[in-house]
């Protein structure tokens, strides 16, 4: 599978001008193709095919004084900008169509300058290297100095240049992983839990650990409060705007990297721990429109199984989701009569049938494993299908946001 390895970038001042100017022209190419694709859907012309494109926004706009400026980066950067605008219009008909899955996607929309994420992609072909030092050298933008957290298992397919909205320049590296030194890494084990994701507690497992919720959100509310005050009493369209929203930036990505951090580490925890692992599938879109929606933001419960998705499959472990309308909380772990619903404020109950007392969060941890039909083998390999397809995101991304681009 492919997975992505993010590292921090620390371009000096010429290089940052460099890639000002790259996520400049490939924004330009990407808005370019819309806008011909939009011109063609309004005359009632057929849209223009990708080799069309290339040859009108690229080749031949390069000749043009309008566009001559797009020679000054390369060119890897502005076919892939294209290939974004393809893949763009190809997700949103096929999310018309109803065959992709997920929320229904909008029409592709034009590229700002001032937008929060800037990106720019560069392939195999476009020739960049690590240099001997460790520097990453890119095209017609120079060496640029990489803080190296790790070493890179694999030669990448091709790397990523991401400027976020604190300002923080990162490169996210694409790498295919080895099936064989993920099992080494990762040995079978015959360990199956249970997960309740829940406020108070962040999850509650099967046999009876309780992780306490961090809440990064609620932690820095104060700071985060004091710095969008600050933000809202600027002028708009001043410099010292521009500062306090790169505060406020800067004071949410550290909540971000915080959460992000904490999700990897419990994840690569639970699945190097345990062969199979059941979770609920939460609605957890219908609960941020609820009084609790900051909390719910806050323990970023998607993130998390997400990560526990593709850990899963990498690893060759068996992530079961159960149904959401599944009565864990009402059902009796020991007896499994069903004693009906109970409001949130009863953290403990007696079964009526077997008199049991009940953790709440436990006993519901409990009945999603027993959902979940996690039964052991005599081997001591988990009697369930194949593992959930992963997303395509790296263990320990350093403060890079997921969703790059895809290579």
């Amino acid at each position: 599978m492919q997975l992505r390895y993010a590292f921090r970038l620390y371009p000096d001042a010429a290089q940052q001008a460099a890639l000002a100017r790259a996520f400049g022209c490939a924004r330009v190419v990407f808005n370019d193709a819309v806008r011909a694709r939009e011109d063609a859907r309004g005359a009632g012309q057929p849209f223009p095919t990708a080799g069309q494109l290339s040859t009108r926004l690229i080749t031949e706009a390069k000749r043009t004084p309008e566009r001559a400026w797009l020679g000054g980066v390369s060119a890897v950067v502005l076919q892939q900008s294209l290939r974004d605008a393809e893949t763009a219009y190809r997700n949103f008909f096929a999310s018309l169509k109803g065959t992709r899955k997920g929320p229904k996607l909008g029409a592709p929309r034009f590229k700002s300058r001032k937008d929060a994420r800037q990106s720019i992609r560069f392939t195999a072909n476009a020739r960049w290297t690590i240099t001997g030092s460790g520097r990453l050298n890119l095209p017609k933008i120079g060496a640029v100095k990489v803080k190296w957290s790790r070493t890179l298992p694999a030669v990448p397919t091709s790397v990523t240049v991401v400027k976020d909205a604190s300002g923080r320049y990162f490169a996210s590296f694409v790498i295919d992983t080895d099936p064989a030194a993920d099992a080494t890494r990762m040995p079978e084990t015959n360990r199956t839990i249970g997960i309740d994701l829940g406020l108070t507690h962040f999850a509650v497992l099967s046999d009876g650990t309780k992780i306490d919720s961090p809440r990064f959100l609620r932690r820095a509310e104060k700071k985060l409060k004091k710095a969008q005050r600050e933000l809202s009493r600027k002028q708009k369209g001043s410099k010292n705007r521009a500062k306090a929203r790169l505060k406020v930036a800067r004071a949410h990505a550290k909540v971000a990297d915080a959460r992000r951090e904490f999700h990897h580490q419990l994840s690569t925890k639970l699945i190097s721990e345990n062969q199979g692992i059941a979770v609920e599938d939460l609605a957890v879109k219908a609960l941020a429109r609820t009084r609790l929606a900051k909390s719910v933001h806050d323990a970023g419960w998607s993130s998390f199984i997400s990560m526990l998705e593709y850990k899963a499959e990498r690893y060759g472990r068996t992530l079961v989701k159960i149904g959401r309308f599944e009565p864990t909380s009402q059902t009796c772990s020991t007896c499994g009569v069903k004693d009906g619903p109970k409001p949130l404020n009863v953290r403990e109950w007696s079964c009526s049938a077997c008199g049991t007392v009940h953790d709440r969060d436990i006993n519901a941890a409990i009945n999603v494993k027993t959902a979940a039909g996690l039964a052991v083998s005599a081997c001591g390999a988990p009697v369930r299908p194949g593992a959930i397809p992963a997303q395509r995101e790296e263990t320990g991304s350093h403060g890079i946001p997921t969703g790059d681009c895809a290579a």
